[in-house]
């Protein structure tokens, strides 16, 4: 009998009790076992059920158990996101099973596929019938749902965010049903759902538009930033179909990246016998070696990437590959990533000041705060996008409506997981810097500063429109989490706490680095409140159940089934050892083996 696997779960009795009200014939594939953790290992938290759904009935029924039981509801995918919006001590589902490719239309050039898939894998089997994506970002290893939920995007003049490319969603809603939505039907909800951030529901599906496979040939050259800002209205950004710069502050050096379509054939870029291994750690142990000696960060800025480039401005690196991997780049080590959009033309000025602040000008720079002792890491991102005219826009589109953006990355590696010392201080000025241009912050990275005003002072009408259909759509909270109440919500005297939100209640630091993140429902693992101690009886006495939604049911119920063994550990440390290779984990071995593309680790910053 089915039901027998539950003597492994330690649930309240109304967990069994609703469970004996479902369908044996559809599972829920679930574990108490499972600690989350992000790619970059600033967060971890652990969730009381760790979900993998395969289907989409067996979607539908974890919502509607989970309104059931009183619980929130958390999407993740590759968990690449370094801040803590995917934490939570309530039920995780995770999508990597739900990634089959639906439908390939070749003539319209669509994918019509489950959400959970990567996007390399997207790509191959785009390959298989001669399409591909049309852009990328850094890596190609987020699921496709959660880089278009996120607002991820590339750097290009001739193209968006993601989301662009979307023509048609269909997403699970709080009330179970799996709803369709393009810009001709139900055009709120979909804008809101080309950049959801988890917190409307579960997308399910999505309908893409792809380009012809293509090959492309980059070149990479280094300049001094006196000659990049002479060309930022010269031909920088236009010159080519995908153009990238790492600003290099100490060494007053930026690397420039380019690359457009060609007919060549493939070359591997030049061996450097620096770009491997050796390389990647070397850095990697000068990093760690800056954490207790932060004023050697100029010189290890200008040793390793001359050593990459060379130390002498004009050396290129070039290759010609397939676009799916050409556009990839290594991200190397765990990281902290704030990056904000501001519009292009402010770009100079604020990459001259935000420099300036770093070489100790801080009445140069502008920026009320001290930099003695100061040094941090490199390079800092700069990308671009361009989204001006496209109709429907995502109600929380990172990029500007009426001018190109910019996009400034400052990046802060955490050498072999420890935490960089100049982090707040930093940030506190760069965001300080990014908000005197109006910048909106990226919404999956570690932004310190951001709250409901200062975003409604950027996307006025549009944050409020974003917040109404989520209302509507999800009247409980049960997409909702710390940190969409953090940055998104208005205060809680505005908008008072939603039945099914979950809280944050205790952040503390681990012994291996990062934090561990518990919200409300985590009474098994550090004392949290029980959400079923406000819901009611447990005694099993009443037949009432907790389904409180008055929207249409989906059409039928759950049954959990086929549940993975073990219980779970007090002691953290001791119980992530014994889990399964996370999403993550297997994203980071991917990274550090590389993409397939062949080429070295700094061939491509």
């Amino acid at each position: 009998m089915a039901h027998s696997s539950m003597a492994m779960l330690t649930m309240p009795p109304r967990f069994q009790i609703e469970l004996d009200r479902t369908d044996p014939d559809v599972p829920l594939r679930a574990s108490q076992s499972h600690i989350h953790h992000t790619w970059a290992r600033t967060f971890h938290a652990r969730p009381e059920l760790y979900i993998r759904p395969q289907s989409l009935a067996e979607i539908q029924k974890v919502v509607t158990l989970a309104r059931r039981m009183r619980r929130r509801v958390v999407t993740v995918g590759c968990a690449h996101s370094p801040s803590d919006l995917t934490c939570t001590s309530a039920w995780m589902v995770n999508l990597d099973d739900f990634k089959e490719v639906l439908k390939v239309d070749t003539e319209r050039q669509t994918m019509t596929v489950q959400a959970g898939i990567r996007m390399h894998s997207l790509n191959a089997q785009a390959k298989e019938h001669g399409l591909t994506m049309p852009n990328l970002g850094s890596i190609d290893e987020q699921s496709l749902a959660g880089a278009i939920g996120t607002a991820t995007h590339g750097s290009s003049m001739r193209h968006g965010l993601l989301s662009d490319r979307v023509q048609s969603l269909r997403i699970v809603l709080a009330n179970g049903q799996a709803v369709k939505c393009s810009p001709s039907q139900s055009p709120d909800l979909f804008r809101a759902a080309l950049v959801s951030l988890g917190a409307l529901g579960i997308i399910v599906e999505i309908e893409f538009q792809m380009v012809e496979a293509n090959d492309i040939e980059w070149i990479q050259t280094i300049k001094p930033i006196e000659d990049v800002l002479a060309d930022w209205n010269n031909g920088l950004w236009t010159s080519d179909e995908f153009v990238r710069v790492w600003w290099l502050p100490y060494m007053r050096r930026a690397v420039i990246w380019r690359a457009s379509k060609t007919d060549k054939a493939h070359v591997k870029p030049a061996y450097n016998w620096y770009g491997g291994s050796v390389g990647y750690h070397t850095y990697h142990i000068l990093l760690w070696i800056s954490q207790y000696v932060p004023r050697v960060l100029p010189w290890v800025e200008w040793f390793v990437f001359g050593m990459q480039y060379g130390f002498k401005d004009g050396a290129i690196i070039s290759a010609v590959e397939e676009q799916r991997t050409g556009l990839l780049m290594n991200c190397l080590y765990s990281q902290y990533v704030n990056e904000w959009s501001i519009p292009l033309e402010k770009g100079p000025e604020a990459l001259t000041r935000l420099t300036n602040w770093l070489h100790g000008d801080e009445k140069g720079s502008g920026l009320p705060f001290s930099t003695k002792g100061l040094y941090v890491h490199s390079p800092i991102e700069v990308r671009i996008a361009n989204t001006v005219g496209r109709e429907p826009r995502p109600f929380l589109d990172t990029s500007f409506p009426d001018t190109p953006s910019l996009y400034l990355n400052a990046t802060l590696y955490r050498p072999y997981n420890q935490d960089p010392p100049c982090r707040e201080r930093y940030y506190e000025a760069f965001e300080h810097l990014m908000k005197e241009f109006n910048g909106r912050p990226h919404w999956a990275k570690n932004f310190q500063s951001v709250d409901h005003t200062y975003l409604s002072s950027v996307y006025g009408d549009d944050l409020a429109e974003y917040t109404r259909v989520r209302n509507e759509v999800d009247p409980e909270g049960m997409f909702l989490g710390a940190w969409h109440r953090r940055t998104l919500l208005p205060s809680k005297t505005e908008m008072p706490i939603f039945p099914l939100e979950e809280k944050e209640v205790i952040r503390r630091t681990r012994r291996t680095g990062g934090m561990d993140w518990i919200g409300e429902q985590a009474r098994w693992w550090d004392g949290g409140i029980d959400v079923f101690e406000k819901a009611g009886s447990e005694s099993g006495e009443s037949g009432e159940s907790f389904d409180y939604m008055t929207g249409a049911e989906a059409e039928n119920s759950v049954l959990l089934e086929g549940l993975s063994d073990g219980s779970m550990s007090d002691d953290t440390e001791h119980g992530e050892e014994e889990f399964e290779e996370s999403s993550s984990t297997q994203v980071e071995q991917r990274i550090k083996e590389g993409s397939g593309s062949g080429t070295g680790v700094f061939d491509k910053m």
